[in-house]
């Protein structure tokens, strides 16, 4: 097998990172996929750096055991604890991040309140503080931690009362502002735009990271000679850390909503 043909591995503390894939699959069809969910250690924004960082490591492992060209940590919180040093460790592969899409909402904002919302980790971290100095002179950035919502979705918990209930909770206090968008700092939450979109109404954008996170990972592609060019459709393969196969049958049925 030459290098093109090899597959595109990818890893999200649980099935969150399913929502990039996703966007994968449209603008790289011929590609094959390795997907790595680490749902037994899901969530990982509510653990220590170091514990994140030694859960990552552990994953893109696993990937390149699977022969993967390129790796994409497809998890906010995993970008940002252990982006940096992963490159160091692993310099003869491409690594691709992810980062909550503060630019394009800014860019909507017309001077209106973000709301961008993520895992206490994200938040709190060095990547995340140097994205708000970049941006918050320009617009009200307000950082919403959302412990807990995570949890909701790695259990197949994505629409209805519990979510909407929970989702309310956090919104409340910001209901008087005039917020032009919200950041789904977490590749996870795509998954309750849905529930989302019915309490903050439509003049609210609501924006993610996948697709610039998607058109870096073919740039990456190109540039390193890694395009696969066959014309046949790709393959997707799911593994999990978790105990059970209930999770790689969500992973499989959120891939297809």
């Amino acid at each position: 097998m030459n290098n093109r043909e090899r597959p595109i591995g990818f890893f999200d503390s649980g099935v969150g990172g399913i929502s990039v894939l996703k966007e994968s699959l449209k603008v790289l069809p011929s590609e094959d996929f390795v997907y790595f969910g680490d749902s037994l250690n899901a969530p990982y924004g509510t653990k220590s750096v170091n514990e994140v960082k030694k859960l990552t490591f552990k994953a893109v492992d696993f990937l390149i055991e699977k022969g993967v060209k390129v790796v994409v940590i497809a998890c906010n919180t995993a970008t940002s604890a252990a982006i940096d040093e992963l490159r160091k460790q692993y310099r003869d592969i491409p690594i691709i991040g992810i980062e909550p899409a503060l630019k394009p909402a800014v860019a909507v904002s017309k001077g209106k309140s973000v709301i961008i919302m993520a895992t206490p980790m994200t938040l709190t971290e060095k990547k995340f503080d140097k994205l708000m100095k970049l941006y918050n002179k320009e617009v009200d950035i307000i950082p919403l931690p959302c412990a807990g919502l995570v949890e909701f979705i790695e259990n197949g918990i994505i629409e209805g009362d519990e979510i909407k209930e929970y989702l309310e909770g956090k919104l409340k206090e910001f209901r008087h502002l005039d917020v032009a968008a919200i950041v789904l700092g977490c590749t996870h939450y795509p998954f309750i735009r849905k529930e989302l979109m019915k309490i903050v109404g439509e003049k609210t954008i609501i924006i993610d990271g996948s697709i610039g996170t998607v058109n870096q990972l073919k740039r990456q592609l190109i540039r390193n000679n890694l395009l696969n060019e066959k014309k046949t459709k790709g393959m997707v393969t799911i593994y999990s850390s978790s105990i059970d196969d209930n999770t790689i049958d969500l992973s499989y049925k959120l891939l297809k909503l």
